[in-house]
């Protein structure tokens, strides 16, 4: 089955957090009613951004029906963007205005050099039940010690506040993996040397955009690659990728993809929560944040736009 990118219909709305704060009195109905419009327009101007209703390239990538040298080719790019996120990463973390801030922006850092999130167990001294699972939990973490690197086994959720560091937990090392058994090597992937202009437009973008000394632009800009990541794009590029590991590269490791699609999963249900903590800040700009937010995703689909048009290209210099 091939899935496609799709909003639903269900447009922003105000939360019940947000009506709890109303009702105890910490926000006024005139506030709320502002944060309604902003939603209006954050739903017409971000979120209904062509890039995140249909992504011309994963649409087609999702069938599976793409050749080796095609393949090679979107692995590389892509391990190009992975690995210089690295940088607009520190970036968030170097320019967090909070504490609060930073801590979060470290563990997407920490988490994508390696540091396994590490799920808090809750001890239960009156269950006994509870007691055996820990136990046994405990016991399978100390076996599993040496595989937790393994993005098939490590976990999608959690802190990297105390948990471990593998080398091959790196998510570039993931990549790496997948790009061995398709002839590419350390010196082949997430070099700058190797990027097409529009994905290092993308690189560039995340950089002054997503790693912005301005909060506000900052966080309007995280708050739209959370909301492209969460859209859709990863299922078809998983959904391309296991027709081609069924059809005929049985042993290509995709874990890198099938893990980070797990993740935005999860995250496309705290985005809204996230925008209404910035929100309600005194901080908070709004014209700022919807230019943040706006130039990352014409950048996102800058570079999604330059794999097509070099696919498109491609193919046709093949047929002439």
């Amino acid at each position: 089955m091939v899935s496609t990118i799709t909003r639903s219909s269900k447009r922003l709305s105000v939360s019940s957090r947000v009506e709890n704060r109303l009702a105890k009195g910490e926000i006024s109905p005139e506030q709320v009613e502002e944060y309604r419009q902003f939603l209006d327009q954050v739903e017409e101007e971000l979120l209904q951004h062509p890039i995140i209703l249909h992504n011309r390239y994963t649409s087609w990538f999702a069938h599976g029906n793409i050749t080796d040298a095609e393949l090679k080719f979107f692995i590389q790019q892509f391990s190009v963007f992975s690995n210089q996120f690295l940088i607009a990463a520190l970036l968030r973390v170097i320019n967090a205005e909070s504490l609060e801030h930073a801590h979060a922006s470290k563990q997407i850092l920490m988490n994508e050099l390696g540091v396994i999130y590490r799920k808090e167990i809750h001890k239960a001294h009156d269950h006994g039940e509870n007691k055996a699972q820990d136990t046994e939990h405990t016991n399978r973490s100390i076996t599993d010690k040496d595989r937790e690197g393994d993005p098939d086994l490590v976990s999608t959720e959690g802190t990297v506040d105390g948990g471990l560091f593998r080398f091959r937990a790196a998510h570039f090392e993931w990549l790496l993996r997948m790009g061995e058994k398709l002839g590419l090597g350390f010196n082949d992937l997430g070099k700058r040397r190797h990027g097409r202009p529009s994905t290092l437009q993308f690189c560039d973008a995340l950089q002054r955009l997503y790693g912005s000394e301005d909060g506000q632009i900052a966080e309007g800009a995280s708050f739209a690659v959370e909301n492209w990541a969460a859209a859709g794009f990863w299922q078809q590029l998983e959904d391309g990728l296991m027709h081609i590991k069924t059809t005929r590269m049985r042993d290509l490791p995709l874990a890198f993809f099938t893990w980070h699609n797990r993740v935005e999963a999860q995250h496309a249900g705290h985005t809204q929560e996230e925008l209404e903590e910035s929100y309600f800040s005194e901080s908070f700009d709004r014209e700022k944040f919807m230019t943040g937010g706006k130039a990352i995703l014409e950048s996102v689909a800058a570079f999604w736009e330059g794999l097509e048009e070099d696919r498109i290209h491609q193919r046709t210099e093949l047929l002439h």
